[in-house]
């Protein structure tokens, strides 16, 4: 019997449990930065090493940080439907706890591209150094969609969300656009698990079952109802 497709929308959330802060932990700041000072396509022209300095230091996070029990659990959901989690997050919690099948709408920060091709990525686990060349010749910079930029795996995201025969939605503010109007596109018969320490705005989807919790705890009461064959 095949199983059950589960889809899961992840946010920042769930991977500042792991202790990784986001923009809107306070007042629109990131880590003490301005949104338009290190995360748009103008502060990359205007002053591109600080942007690369801000996330030299957001990738040494990443690395030293580690998946948490919502992160592992998601993993664990593997084994009884066909996940696919689709996250707004720039890390590789999910990976690294276990998840299969990841898509990153807003890019990854162990990858970086080059300013004239945004599909084409390459690794990196180190600092980057300004003035680094790709093969193509451009100029290597973070694989990550800044703000002001187009989403362009918000396209394949879609189809994704409506194949959804169970909903879940992780650690997320629903603030962020185009990300938040995903949900938009799971059918109203879906059943749709919310966990968030606050809920947001969802009054208007069907079939909504709220749990109002940091990510950590609410994953635990989502595998008791989704899985209670489970220990």
């Amino acid at each position: 019997m095949p199983k059950k497709k589960l889809v899961v929308l992840t946010g920042a959330g769930i991977s500042a449990e792991s202790g990784l802060k986001t923009f809107r932990d306070a007042d629109g700041l990131w880590e003490g930065h301005r949104i338009e000072d290190v995360a748009t396509p103008d502060a990359w022209r205007s002053h591109p090493q600080q942007v690369l300095e801000f996330y030299n230091l957001r990738r040494r996070a990443v690395l030293e940080a580690t998946p948490n029990l919502a992160h592992t659990i998601l993993a664990e959901l593997e084994e009884d439907f066909d996940v696919t989690l689709v996250t707004q997050n720039v890390d590789d919690l999910h990976e690294r706890a276990g998840s299969t099948h990841v898509m990153h709408l807003h890019g990854e920060l162990l990858k970086m591209r080059s300013d004239r091709n945004i599909f084409k990525t390459y690794p990196i686990l180190s600092d980057m150094t300004l003035g680094d060349k790709a093969p193509d010749g451009g100029l290597l910079r973070p694989a990550i969609v800044w703000f002001h930029e187009a989403v362009p795996m918000i396209e394949e995201a879609i189809p994704v969300m409506q194949s959804a025969e169970i909903f879940l939605l992780v650690g997320t503010s629903l603030a962020v656009y185009p990300a938040a109007g995903l949900v938009d596109y799971v059918d109203d018969d879906v059943v749709k698990y919310v966990v968030d320490k606050k809920i947001p705005p969802v009054a208007r989807y069907r079939n909504v079952l709220s749990i109002e919790q940091p990510a950590t705890f609410g994953m635990v009461e989502v595998k008791k109802l989704l899985t209670p064959h489970r220990p």
